[in-house]
């Protein structure tokens, strides 16, 4: 059976279900929150009005792609410090937290330099009333200037949540969230600020975040032996190239996927602001969903990861396995969900008559696309957890553009689908990622277990 499922007793799988979930819980939890900032921004801005919904729709295609990339990159921390922590490594564990601090700041600032210089070259590119292209300039700098926060924010939950410790990222992000309401009122209407606002209300919360897990990670004994704030270390470029070294093909795989929604944005523009508006608002909710797959693979990663440190190959494969099988069962009521409850979420974005219906009939689209959505991000998290990232890049550039993007434009324009087509396409392209991910896990977790090295 795939996975070895059947080799194990029903005991041990819903021991591994329960551990599995009590760190993917958490990391949801956290997840939905930061998602449910960007739900945030777009109900007030949409509350300001259409031109506004529009210009952060743009200003946040932008910025979710430079940050998701760079976030990816990120990640090569989780399965580093997960097999550090998994070996006892403990000295070593602190030291990789603290590169990785380092790495997000650099990062970070070569982040916000990018973002910084594509707001002229971008709103030359624009078409749109002149209200929505200054919207979209000004949020887009403040967003910019939150990239060296995100970052190390991300740098410091990957350290906390390695440890088995991401309840209090959980409760951080809430916080956050409750707080982005009050700063988006004050900034977006209070101010009159408009759309741009909201990004300045970003810049505060990511201020707010690193800094929240900095002093908690720093105050708690629980942390202490491990030494990331106990000893100051420089960045060291050895260190600075491990990261880059395994992170690199995990962002090009964040940039593929995230890209793809970012062009399509950009793609409908001509379609007029009610497809645009409608394409925001269907992002914003598959986002949340993705958060329900992003967490249980994320929790795959540091358990695979710990497996393999304790050299635990064939618990290693099993975990794998029973994570896939979890996230099968919440993409069915997932689908379920999305299918009966469309027009229902779409209504807490918009009353306008035209994007409630454009973006119902989407959201249909969306809940097929969560069936292999979940199968794609479990497998290709559990391959971080052995530390292979290059081949899940590999499959997911030739997935999301060459029978994503492309095909999408050809039915979106060709074919005459228009915003309907791309969706389509993107169901296509899911399904493919998700059949050679699967296998891959299943080929190379089995290697691993048979000749108990990576």
């Amino acid at each position: 059976m795939l996975f070895d499922l059947n080799r194990y007793s029903i005991n041990d799988f819903k021991h591994e279900t329960r551990q599995l979930l009590t760190l993917a819980l958490p990391m949801m939890l956290g997840q939905i929150a930061t998602i449910a900032i960007g739900v945030v921004d777009t109900i007030m801005a949409g509350a300001a009005g259409k031109a506004d919904l529009s210009a952060v729709a743009l200003g946040s295609s932008v910025f979710v792609t430079v940050f998701i990339t760079f976030m990816g990159i990120m990640a090569a921390l989780n399965p580093m410090i997960a097999q550090l922590f998994g070996a006892n490594k403990i000295t070593e564990v602190g030291k990789t937290g603290q590169q990785g601090i380092w790495f997000g700041i650099i990062f970070g600032i070569i982040g916000m330099i990018l973002m910084l210089a594509l707001i002229v070259p971008l709103k030359n590119y624009l078409h749109m009333d002149d209200y929505i292209e200054a919207q979209f300039g000004q949020y887009l700098f403040y967003v910019a200037l939150a990239m060296p926060f995100a970052l190390v924010y991300q740098a410091l939950s990957a350290y906390a949540s390695s440890l088995n410790r991401p309840k209090p990222i959980m409760w951080i992000n809430w916080a956050a969230l409750i707080i982005n309401i009050p700063l988006n009122w004050l900034f977006i209407f209070k101010f009159n600020m408009g759309g741009s606002g909201a990004g300045l209300a970003t810049l505060l919360i990511f201020c707010f975040n690193s800094l929240a897990l900095f002093c908690h990670i720093w105050k708690t004994p629980y942390f202490q032996p491990f030494g990331l704030t106990q000893t100051f270390r420089l960045p060291e470029l050895t260190a600075q190239k491990n990261i880059w070294k395994l992170g690199w093909a995990i962002g090009l795989s964040y940039f593929l996927e995230v890209s793809l929604f970012s062009f399509i944005v950009w793609l409908i523009a001509d379609l007029g602001e009610d497809f645009v508006a409608a394409q925001q608002i269907v992002g914003n909710l598959n986002s949340m969903v993705y958060m329900i797959p992003q967490a249980i693979g994320s929790a795959a990663t540091v358990r695979v990861g710990q497996s393999i440190g304790r050299q635990q190959f064939a618990r290693a494969r099993y975990i794998s396995g029973v994570s896939l099988l979890s996230g099968w069962i919440l993409a069915l009521c997932t689908f379920t969900l999305l299918l009966t409850l469309n027009q229902a979420l779409v209504g807490l974005y918009t009353q306008d008559a035209s994007v409630l219906h454009i973006g119902a009939s989407l959201l249909i689209f969306v809940g097929f696309f969560q069936l292999f959505d979940f199968t794609q991000c479990i497998a290709s998290y559990a391959l971080r957890g052995y530390k292979i990232t290059r081949v899940p890049m590999v499959i997911h550039a030739i997935a999301f553009w060459l029978l994503g993007l492309f095909p999408g434009y050809a039915l979106a324009y060709w074919a005459n689908m228009g915003i309907y087509g791309f969706w389509a396409a993107l169901i296509l392209s899911l399904a493919s990622a998700a059949s050679a991910l699967v296998w891959y896990l299943n080929k190379r977790s089995l290697w691993a277990m048979k000749n108990r090295a990576l």
